[in-house]
């Protein structure tokens, strides 16, 4: 995968989520909150990742 693709890939991930955290915070609805949750821990784990893809570019002078 092209590391511009990730990047556009947590985009979409958090474009994914709106639905679920305007069922929790504007209905209360405690489902979509636990999948809020998962979310947001899947944008962590991918963001993570692209910040060691982008420090092991920097230090190999790409």
């Amino acid at each position: 995968m092209a590391k511009f693709e990730r990047f556009t890939e947590l985009k979409d991930l958090i474009t994914g989520l709106e639905g679920d955290a305007d069922k929790f915070y504007n209905k209360g609805n405690s489902a979509a909150g636990t999948r809020v949750r998962k979310g947001l821990q899947d944008v962590k784990n991918l963001a993570q990742a692209i910040r060691l893809e982008i420090q092991e570019s920097k230090n190999s002078g790409k």
